[in-house]
Protein backbone atom coordinates (compact mmCIF):
# COMPACT_ATOMS: atom_id res chain seq x y z
CA UNK A 1 0.00 0.00 0.00
CA UNK A 2 2.85 2.03 -0.37
CA UNK A 3 2.83 3.51 -3.04
CA UNK A 4 -0.77 4.54 -2.66
CA UNK A 5 0.60 6.53 0.09
CA UNK A 6 3.11 8.56 -1.89
CA UNK A 7 0.62 9.39 -4.37
CA UNK A 8 -1.05 11.77 -2.13
CA UNK A 9 1.95 13.30 -0.82
CA UNK A 10 3.15 16.95 -2.23
CA UNK A 11 5.13 16.29 -5.30
CA UNK A 12 6.84 19.58 -4.45
CA UNK A 13 8.14 21.71 -1.77
CA UNK A 14 7.05 25.41 -1.57
CA UNK A 15 9.10 27.79 0.94
CA UNK A 16 8.02 31.63 1.30
CA UNK A 17 10.84 34.11 2.26
CA UNK A 18 10.11 37.61 2.88
CA UNK A 19 13.08 40.07 1.20
CA UNK A 20 13.69 41.78 4.29
CA UNK A 21 13.45 38.81 7.15
CA UNK A 22 17.39 38.83 8.38
CA UNK A 23 16.76 42.30 9.71
CA UNK A 24 12.97 42.61 10.31
CA UNK A 25 11.94 42.18 14.00
CA UNK A 26 10.10 38.86 14.93
CA UNK A 27 7.60 38.40 17.48
CA UNK A 28 6.04 34.94 19.01
CA UNK A 29 3.01 34.01 17.50
CA UNK A 30 1.03 31.00 18.94
CA UNK A 31 -0.52 28.80 16.54
CA UNK A 32 -3.89 26.84 15.79
CA UNK A 33 -1.49 23.39 17.51
CA UNK A 34 -0.79 25.12 20.46
CA UNK A 35 3.21 26.02 19.61
CA UNK A 36 4.78 29.68 18.96
CA UNK A 37 6.23 30.43 16.16
CA UNK A 38 8.69 33.33 15.82
CA UNK A 39 7.12 35.22 12.59
CA UNK A 40 8.15 38.81 11.22
CA UNK A 41 6.27 41.88 12.62
CA UNK A 42 4.76 44.20 10.33
CA UNK A 43 2.66 47.71 10.69
CA UNK A 44 -0.10 48.83 8.21
CA UNK A 45 0.96 50.70 5.16
CA UNK A 46 4.28 48.61 4.78
CA UNK A 47 5.17 47.07 1.77
CA UNK A 48 5.53 43.23 2.20
CA UNK A 49 7.77 41.70 -0.53
CA UNK A 50 9.87 38.82 -0.92
CA UNK A 51 10.17 35.43 -2.68
CA UNK A 52 8.28 32.37 -3.63
CA UNK A 53 10.45 28.90 -4.35
CA UNK A 54 8.42 25.87 -5.73
CA UNK A 55 11.29 22.69 -5.99
CA UNK A 56 9.44 19.57 -7.64
CA UNK A 57 10.82 16.24 -5.26
CA UNK A 58 13.56 14.56 -6.97
CA UNK A 59 12.43 13.01 -10.52
CA UNK A 60 9.16 14.61 -10.21
CA UNK A 61 7.41 16.99 -12.32
CA UNK A 62 4.89 19.53 -10.96
CA UNK A 63 1.99 20.19 -13.88
CA UNK A 64 -0.26 23.03 -13.04
CA UNK A 65 -3.30 25.87 -14.32
CA UNK A 66 -1.91 28.20 -12.77
CA UNK A 67 0.65 30.10 -9.49
CA UNK A 68 -0.91 32.68 -7.56
CA UNK A 69 0.12 34.27 -3.87
CA UNK A 70 -2.64 36.20 -1.98
CA UNK A 71 -2.23 38.31 1.32
CA UNK A 72 -5.70 37.57 3.50
CA UNK A 73 -6.73 39.24 6.58
CA UNK A 74 -9.17 36.85 8.15
CA UNK A 75 -11.08 36.60 11.43
CA UNK A 76 -11.86 33.24 12.85
CA UNK A 77 -14.36 33.10 15.32
CA UNK A 78 -14.11 29.61 17.47
CA UNK A 79 -17.71 28.62 17.64
CA UNK A 80 -17.47 28.89 13.39
CA UNK A 81 -14.11 27.61 13.70
CA UNK A 82 -12.57 26.67 9.82
CA UNK A 83 -14.73 29.56 8.61
CA UNK A 84 -12.51 32.78 7.81
CA UNK A 85 -14.17 36.22 7.54
CA UNK A 86 -11.69 37.66 4.59
CA UNK A 87 -11.55 41.77 5.45
CA UNK A 88 -8.37 41.83 3.17
CA UNK A 89 -7.76 40.17 0.05
CA UNK A 90 -4.70 40.82 -2.17
CA UNK A 91 -3.61 38.14 -5.05
CA UNK A 92 -0.58 38.14 -7.64
CA UNK A 93 -0.72 35.55 -10.06
CA UNK A 94 3.00 34.00 -10.61
CA UNK A 95 2.66 32.03 -12.96
CA UNK A 96 0.88 31.15 -16.27
CA UNK A 97 -1.06 27.10 -16.62
CA UNK A 98 2.73 24.69 -17.27
CA UNK A 99 4.75 22.77 -16.16
CA UNK A 100 7.97 22.82 -13.31
CA UNK A 101 10.68 20.62 -13.89
CA UNK A 102 13.38 22.40 -11.21
CA UNK A 103 13.86 24.73 -8.45
CA UNK A 104 11.77 28.23 -9.75
CA UNK A 105 11.80 30.99 -7.70
CA UNK A 106 9.18 34.09 -7.95
CA UNK A 107 9.47 37.13 -6.49
CA UNK A 108 6.13 39.14 -5.18
CA UNK A 109 5.18 42.44 -3.86
CA UNK A 110 2.19 44.15 -2.22
CA UNK A 111 2.91 47.58 -2.05
CA UNK A 112 1.34 49.69 1.02
CA UNK A 113 -0.55 47.59 2.32
CA UNK A 114 -3.70 48.66 4.22
CA UNK A 115 -3.51 46.51 7.71
CA UNK A 116 -6.00 48.10 9.54
CA UNK A 117 -6.57 45.65 12.63
CA UNK A 118 -4.10 44.25 14.82
CA UNK A 119 -3.27 40.65 14.84
CA UNK A 120 -5.55 39.40 17.94
CA UNK A 121 -5.89 35.29 19.50
CA UNK A 122 -8.62 35.87 21.99
CA UNK A 123 -10.98 33.24 24.04
CA UNK A 124 -13.18 32.51 21.21
CA UNK A 125 -11.84 34.76 17.90
CA UNK A 126 -9.06 35.35 16.48
CA UNK A 127 -7.78 37.66 13.67
CA UNK A 128 -4.36 36.72 11.32
CA UNK A 129 -2.64 38.20 8.33
CA UNK A 130 -1.28 35.51 6.34
CA UNK A 131 0.42 34.93 3.01
CA UNK A 132 -1.25 31.88 1.06
CA UNK A 133 0.59 30.31 -1.64
CA UNK A 134 -1.75 28.14 -4.31
CA UNK A 135 -0.26 26.11 -6.91
CA UNK A 136 -3.98 25.13 -9.06
CA UNK A 137 -4.11 21.52 -9.91
CA UNK A 138 -7.73 20.50 -11.40
CA UNK A 139 -7.29 16.78 -11.22
CA UNK A 140 -4.95 16.36 -7.92
CA UNK A 141 -6.21 19.13 -5.63
CA UNK A 142 -4.20 22.10 -5.44
CA UNK A 143 -1.16 22.29 -3.08
CA UNK A 144 -1.02 25.55 -0.57
CA UNK A 145 1.33 26.76 1.80
CA UNK A 146 1.18 29.53 4.10
CA UNK A 147 3.28 31.98 5.89
CA UNK A 148 1.63 33.78 9.19
CA UNK A 149 2.58 37.22 10.07
CA UNK A 150 1.68 40.14 12.61
CA UNK A 151 0.79 43.29 12.89
CA UNK A 152 0.83 46.00 14.97
CA UNK A 153 -0.24 49.51 14.67
CA UNK A 154 0.91 52.46 16.38
CA UNK A 155 -0.74 55.12 18.08
CA UNK A 156 0.29 59.14 19.11
CA UNK A 157 -0.56 59.62 22.33
CA UNK A 158 -3.88 61.48 22.98
CA UNK A 159 -4.45 65.13 23.11
CA UNK A 160 -7.18 65.00 25.95
CA UNK A 161 -6.66 62.44 28.36
CA UNK A 162 -9.01 63.15 31.32
CA UNK A 163 -9.10 61.69 34.77
CA UNK A 164 -11.22 59.38 36.15
CA UNK A 165 -12.87 60.95 39.24
CA UNK A 166 -15.84 58.63 40.66
CA UNK A 167 -17.46 58.20 43.53
CA UNK A 168 -19.08 54.81 45.15
CA UNK A 169 -20.93 54.38 48.81
CA UNK A 170 -23.71 52.66 50.27
CA UNK A 171 -26.27 54.87 52.09
CA UNK A 172 -24.72 56.02 56.11
CA UNK A 173 -22.33 53.11 55.92
CA UNK A 174 -19.77 53.79 53.21
CA UNK A 175 -18.36 56.81 50.94
CA UNK A 176 -15.52 56.40 49.25
CA UNK A 177 -13.68 58.77 46.07
CA UNK A 178 -11.49 57.32 43.61
CA UNK A 179 -9.12 59.43 41.01
CA UNK A 180 -6.93 57.72 38.36
CA UNK A 181 -4.56 60.32 36.56
CA UNK A 182 -6.03 59.61 33.40
CA UNK A 183 -8.63 57.33 31.11
CA UNK A 184 -6.00 56.23 28.16
CA UNK A 185 -2.90 54.38 28.97
CA UNK A 186 -0.57 52.80 26.79
CA UNK A 187 0.53 49.40 27.13
CA UNK A 188 3.48 50.04 29.01
CA UNK A 189 2.19 52.84 31.40
CA UNK A 190 1.63 53.03 34.89
CA UNK A 191 -1.40 53.74 36.40
CA UNK A 192 -1.62 56.14 39.62
CA UNK A 193 -4.33 57.12 41.52
CA UNK A 194 -5.93 57.73 45.04
CA UNK A 195 -8.82 56.12 46.80
CA UNK A 196 -10.54 58.20 49.84
CA UNK A 197 -12.54 57.05 52.67
CA UNK A 198 -15.13 59.88 53.30
CA UNK A 199 -17.22 57.62 55.51
CA UNK A 200 -16.49 54.08 56.94
CA UNK A 201 -19.42 52.52 58.88
CA UNK A 202 -18.30 48.84 57.79
CA UNK A 203 -15.70 46.76 58.70
CA UNK A 204 -13.33 46.78 55.64
CA UNK A 205 -11.13 43.44 55.38
CA UNK A 206 -8.91 43.99 52.30
CA UNK A 207 -9.62 45.90 48.88
CA UNK A 208 -8.16 45.09 45.51
CA UNK A 209 -7.66 46.85 42.03
CA UNK A 210 -8.32 44.52 39.09
CA UNK A 211 -7.83 45.03 35.79
CA UNK A 212 -10.58 43.07 33.45
CA UNK A 213 -10.66 42.44 29.34
CA UNK A 214 -14.05 41.57 28.56
CA UNK A 215 -14.29 39.85 25.07
CA UNK A 216 -17.40 40.34 23.10
CA UNK A 217 -17.99 38.08 19.81
CA UNK A 218 -20.84 37.85 17.41
CA UNK A 219 -24.20 39.94 17.59
CA UNK A 220 -27.78 39.54 18.87
CA UNK A 221 -28.66 36.45 20.18
CA UNK A 222 -25.53 35.10 19.12
CA UNK A 223 -23.68 37.43 21.18
CA UNK A 224 -20.65 35.88 23.38
CA UNK A 225 -18.88 37.67 26.43
CA UNK A 226 -15.98 36.45 28.01
CA UNK A 227 -14.55 38.23 31.13
CA UNK A 228 -10.70 37.82 32.07
CA UNK A 229 -8.98 38.97 35.38
CA UNK A 230 -5.69 39.87 34.12
CA UNK A 231 -4.04 41.36 37.40
CA UNK A 232 -5.48 41.30 40.97
CA UNK A 233 -3.58 44.01 43.00
CA UNK A 234 -3.82 44.42 46.60
CA UNK A 235 -4.37 47.79 47.53
CA UNK A 236 -4.90 47.85 51.46
CA UNK A 237 -5.02 44.47 54.20
CA UNK A 238 -6.93 46.01 57.01
CA UNK A 239 -9.65 48.33 58.18
CA UNK A 240 -9.59 52.22 56.80
CA UNK A 241 -10.36 54.74 59.13
CA UNK A 242 -12.56 58.04 57.66
CA UNK A 243 -10.23 60.95 56.42
CA UNK A 244 -7.52 58.03 54.71
CA UNK A 245 -6.43 58.05 51.68
CA UNK A 246 -4.33 54.95 49.74
CA UNK A 247 -2.19 55.70 46.39
CA UNK A 248 -2.72 53.49 43.30
CA UNK A 249 1.01 52.55 41.84
CA UNK A 250 -0.04 49.91 39.07
CA UNK A 251 2.46 49.27 36.61
CA UNK A 252 0.87 47.61 33.24
CA UNK A 253 4.12 46.29 31.82
CA UNK A 254 3.89 42.96 33.42
CA UNK A 255 0.48 42.04 32.00
CA UNK A 256 -0.11 40.45 28.56
CA UNK A 257 -2.45 43.20 27.82
CA UNK A 258 -3.42 43.83 23.95
CA UNK A 259 -4.98 47.73 23.05
CA UNK A 260 -8.39 48.42 23.10
CA UNK A 261 -10.74 47.07 20.09
CA UNK A 262 -13.67 48.15 19.28
CA UNK A 263 -16.35 46.78 17.02
CA UNK A 264 -13.63 45.57 14.45
CA UNK A 265 -15.27 44.86 11.40
CA UNK A 266 -18.66 44.19 13.01
CA UNK A 267 -17.03 40.87 14.10
CA UNK A 268 -15.80 41.79 17.69
CA UNK A 269 -14.65 44.04 20.59
CA UNK A 270 -11.97 44.17 23.28
CA UNK A 271 -12.61 46.48 25.91
CA UNK A 272 -10.56 46.80 29.01
CA UNK A 273 -12.07 48.20 33.06
CA UNK A 274 -10.59 48.45 36.12
CA UNK A 275 -12.42 46.80 38.77
CA UNK A 276 -12.46 48.50 42.35
CA UNK A 277 -13.27 45.21 45.34
CA UNK A 278 -14.34 45.82 48.39
CA UNK A 279 -14.81 42.99 50.84
CA UNK A 280 -15.96 43.37 54.25
CA UNK A 281 -15.27 41.10 57.17
CA UNK A 282 -19.02 39.15 56.20
CA UNK A 283 -17.14 38.69 53.00
CA UNK A 284 -19.94 40.68 51.60
CA UNK A 285 -18.25 42.13 47.80
CA UNK A 286 -18.80 45.98 46.86
CA UNK A 287 -17.02 46.73 43.41
CA UNK A 288 -16.94 49.84 41.71
CA UNK A 289 -15.86 49.31 37.60
CA UNK A 290 -14.29 51.99 34.75
CA UNK A 291 -13.53 51.35 31.95
CA UNK A 292 -10.41 52.39 30.44
CA UNK A 293 -8.92 52.63 26.72
CA UNK A 294 -5.37 51.20 25.96
CA UNK A 295 -2.98 51.91 22.99
CA UNK A 296 -0.06 51.14 21.92
CA UNK A 297 2.64 53.53 21.59
CA UNK A 298 5.27 53.62 19.10
CA UNK A 299 8.66 52.03 20.58
CA UNK A 300 12.02 54.26 21.16
CA UNK A 301 14.49 53.09 19.76
CA UNK A 302 16.77 54.18 22.26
Amino acid sequence: MNYLIGAFKPSCNISITFSDGKTRKQVPLKKENGHTAMVPLFQSQENIAGKISIEPLQGKKVDHNGVKVELLGQIEMYFDRGNFYDFTSLVRELDVPGDIYEKKTYPFEFSTVEMPYETYNGVHVRLRYVLKVTISRGYAGSIMEYQDFVVRNYSPPPAVNNSIKMEVGIEDCLHIEFEYNKSKYHLKDVIIGKIYFLLVRIKIKNMDLEIRRRESTGSGANTHVETETLAKFELMDGAPVRGESIPIRLFLSPYELTPTHRNINNKFSVKYYLNLVLVDEEDRRYFKQQEITIYRLQETSS
